[in-house]
């Protein structure tokens, strides 16, 4: 074995043995076997489109290589070959921990195939992780919802000018709606619908839920709620940078497969979070006056 794989695996496992240590006197941080992963094309016109498809092939690498189960469900192509939006859903253990680490904006500095002058161009595409609640933990009152239903758009033939396949959903109460136009089944559509409300309001529940817990607060802004440019890929200098822990890696292509340095990467995030859970812990043992009983 080389001496990068040696120096992985003895930071697979100092991670974890620390988590284990962790867990045994610290509230666990909330996880979860199966999740929705989405991917948005942000700033940069058919650029960031596909950037956003060279991210999602690296997460389907990274799954594939965790031995995970995949499910694509939704996604845009744009007339390059981009990626507007996608939304997979993912079962694997401990798949909500790992990927949770990768929410947020990535951004891309490269001189795009479009471009004549040369010129280096800035791009982005958003990653959101969300934990997919099953039917329990997200009550649906029928009187809470409006359901509608609709032509599908975009390429599909005479199915796109016949068809009311495509199913929109209204929550009333928090005013989130959600829609699919995925499959030429308006039976399927509507339950695809129905699993991405459920998530969406799982996640608001999550939210509403930290507000009065500091502790769990913290560990929000010590995971996905730092969002701004949590990672940047600069082509010209082959360099992939991540901003919450001023990692600096090499050898973007190597890095797009989403294999063992992907898997590295996010490994040093869980125990830099894990740092930070320890951290604000102890703080909150401070807060209640608590801690000098146990020092």
């Amino acid at each position: 074995m080389s001496v990068k794989g040696r120096n992985f695996w003895k930071v697979y496992h100092l991670c974890w043995i620390w988590r284990k240590l962790l867990d045994a006197v610290v509230p666990k941080a909330p996880s979860s076997n199966e999740i929705i992963l989405e991917i948005n094309a942000g700033v940069g016109g058919q650029e960031a489109m596909l950037f956003a498809k060279s991210i999602y092939d690296m997460y389907c690498g990274f799954i594939d290589y965790k031995n995970w189960n995949i499910t694509t469900e939704e996604v845009g192509v744009s007339d390059l070959g981009g990626l507007r939006h996608a939304s997979i859903f993912i079962e694997g253990h401990d798949a909500l921990t790992y990927l949770r680490q990768e929410s947020g904006v990535h951004r891309v500095q490269r001189v795009p195939s479009t471009e004549r002058a040369g010129r280096i161009h800035t791009s982005t595409a958003a990653v959101i992780v969300l934990p997919q609640p099953r039917e329990i933990d997200v009550d649906l009152n029928p009187k809470d919802l409006i359901i509608e239903t609709k032509r599908s758009s975009g390429a599909g033939g005479q199915h796109v000018n016949k068809t009311e396949s495509a199913v929109r959903i209204t929550h009333l109460p928090t005013r989130i709606s959600v829609e699919c136009q995925t499959d030429r089944s308006q039976i399927r559509n509507r339950e695809i619908a129905f699993q991405k409300l459920r998530a969406k309001l799982y996640e608001l529940q999550q939210r509403e839920q930290t507000t009065t817990n500091t502790l769990s607060r913290k560990l929000q802004m010590g995971t996905s709620a730092r969002s701004d440019k949590v990672r940047t890929y600069n082509f010209p200098q082959d360099r992939i940078t991540d901003h919450r822990i001023l990692k600096t890696m090499h050898n973007i292509p190597k890095f797009l497969e989403g294999r063992e340095m992907l898997e590295a990467l996010i490994t040093e995030l869980i125990l830099d979070s894990d740092k930070l859970r320890f951290e604000q812990f102890t703080l909150n043992l401070k807060e209640k006056e608590f801690y000098n009983f146990v020092v």
